[in-house]
């Protein structure tokens, strides 16, 4: 896998976007997750709804939470794999070329 040349403007962008599309998926929904059982929580206080497609919105919002949690905690994991792989293969390389 090939690094790139942070000293320059393209490099830098090209390490940022390669940042950002580590475990994008599980970040991505763990947010929507995290988003719609807040919204849930609220709902009943702030809009008078007392009942969502025969359920209680607090309690959706709950289990929407306890699901969007591991899966943000999932993507730190991962990022941080990936970030600790790459580095160890970048100390491999400079190992062989040294």
């Amino acid at each position: 896998m090939k690094h790139p040349d942070l000293s320059t403007k393209e490099g830098r962008k090209a390490h940022r976007h390669e940042m950002r599309m580590i475990a994008v998926r599980p970040r991505r929904w763990g947010l929507w997750l995290l988003t719609a059982g807040f919204l849930l929580v609220l709902a009943p206080s702030a809009l008078n709804m007392h009942s969502l497609f025969g359920l209680w919105p607090p309690m959706l919002g709950a289990i929407c939470i306890m699901l969007g949690v591991p899966l943000l905690a999932a993507s730190v994991v991962l990022k941080r794999r990936y970030l600790r792989q790459r580095v160890a293969g970048q100390a491999i390389v400079g190992r062989i070329r040294g």
